[in-house]
């Protein structure tokens, strides 16, 4: 069952568009452009799309939105390079796309801590998942948080059987007993344990002390200049009215993701938001850079970089800033 990333990113193309639904249109009808745009169905994902649904700021900005949901960052990646989405959301372990000139990263969303490794009940460390089964979604968090719990632990991938399958796949095979451990991400891991409960968390990126991992939102490597400022601009000011609206932003959310508020509400815990005016400041200090770099730098001790290319490359930093000054 394992794949190569190069048979795994070709299986994408294949599969991109079919791993996609539809979720509700913009019921804005001010005309302008439509823009497709993707997220995964969390709290990182889906809180600044829903407010901004729900606060008509697609209409304000004179766009129509069309969100789609998708499993995974790098599928919507593979989306937005075929030409069938716009904009996307990807978690901290598909930056490596972005950094090798796949997309851009248009805006920061939050920092994100919502990610483990878990093992069936009876192995309680990265150690004893030495020889088991290890299911994981490739190119994901899921597998950032594997890589980072085994070069903690002085193991490598060779150490474990990992089996590759999407998020989905890896909750029905961990609870049925096919897998003896994941690299996974809440709120699926909530959704695990009801269904197994003496799961064990045996690494979690909350135990990284002075470790920043951002979730980001992407456009296509090809910019157009002014529908992305416009875009950003949606994104900013819902993300100021998340940072000052946290419970009506958790339920707009599990409006959109037609899930239980208190789940949302558990999953925003490992979320730390930032308003605009933060983000302008920690992009004109480097700070974004030296979270997109401290990524760059893991992902080519994983091999999934050759080398860390400066931030500046693929993040759009001054069109973040020039948005927010609009």
């Amino acid at each position: 069952m394992r794949m190569s990333r190069r048979d795994f990113m070709i299986s994408l193309s294949a599969t991109g568009a079919a791993l996609s639904v539809a979720a509700c249109s913009s019921s804005g009808s001010g005309g302008g452009s439509t823009v497709r745009f993707g997220y995964i169905a969390d709290y990182n994902g889906a809180s600044l799309l829903a407010i901004a649904e729900e606060r008509g700021l697609w209409k304000k900005h004179g766009l129509t939105a069309e969100p789609k949901v998708f499993v995974n960052g790098p599928v919507q990646i593979q989306a937005l390079r075929t030409g069938n989405l716009d904009y996307g959301y990807i978690g901290p372990g598909a930056l490596w796309l972005p950094a090798s000139g796949k997309a851009t990263i248009v805006a920061i969303d939050t920092l994100t801590y919502a990610d483990r490794v878990i093992a069936r009940p009876g192995i309680s460390s990265i150690q004893d998942l030495r020889g088991k089964k290890v299911g994981v979604p490739e190119g994901t968090s899921g597998e950032m948080a594997l890589n980072l719990a085994l070069q903690k632990a002085g193991m490598t991938m060779k150490d474990i059987s990992k089996v590759v399958m999407d998020a989905p796949t890896v909750v029905s095979a961990f609870s049925s007993g096919q897998i003896d451990g994941a690299g996974i991400w809440y709120p699926l891991i909530d959704t695990i344990k009801e269904k197994v409960p003496g799961m064990k968390e045996v690494a979690s990126t909350e135990d990284l002390p002075g470790s920043s991992f951002p979730t980001a939102f992407v456009s296509a490597a090809k910019a157009k200049p002014e529908r992305d400022q416009k875009v950003v601009k949606v994104l900013q000011e819902a993300n100021d009215w998340r940072a000052a609206h946290a419970k009506e932003s958790i339920a707009l959310a599990a409006k959109l993701l037609k899930a239980d508020e208190a789940k949302v509400a558990a999953d925003a815990k490992h979320v730390k938001t930032m308003t605009t005016a933060e983000l302008v400041a920690r992009t004109k200090d480097g700070t974004v850079e030296k979270w997109l770099d401290g990524m760059s730098q893991f992902f080519v001790r994983t091999g999934q970089l050759p080398k860390a290319p400066e931030p500046s490359s693929f993040y759009a930093g001054d069109l973040y800033t020039k948005a927010a000054a609009r």
